[in-house]
């Protein structure tokens, strides 16, 4: 059975592969949301809590390849920085959306 999980070295390559794929979407949707904002409500950025968790996402996984790109972090520290980041949407997607009122948000719905 465990003959088949991958490498833990390729799990890090395609982790990163990955995350370098994904994080300049990441980034185009939290500059295309601000500029949305801006013409649908007159501001860029209201500091609300999906807005919020969306842009600490976004810098968890900043540090992440920037931890990669220069210091050479590989292994288990890059992982626990992608988990992080991971642990940040996913908190995000469920906790902000459905617990946390906002403009953005599911609670008191």
């Amino acid at each position: 059975m465990w003959a088949r999980v991958p490498s833990a070295m390729k799990l890090d390559l395609t982790a990163y592969r990955i995350l370098a794929f994904a994080f300049p979407l990441w980034t185009f949707t939290v500059i295309a949301g601000s500029i949305w904002a801006e013409r649908a409500w007159g501001r860029y950025w209201g500091w609300d809590p999906t807005e919020t968790w969306a842009f600490i996402t976004w810098v968890v996984y900043a540090a992440y390849l920037h931890a990669r790109a220069t210091m050479g972090w590989k292994g288990r520290n890059a992982a626990i920085i992608a988990l992080v980041g991971y642990g940040a949407f996913i908190f995000n997607y469920f906790v902000v959306s459905l617990l946390i009122n906002g403009m953005h948000s599911y609670a008191g719905v």
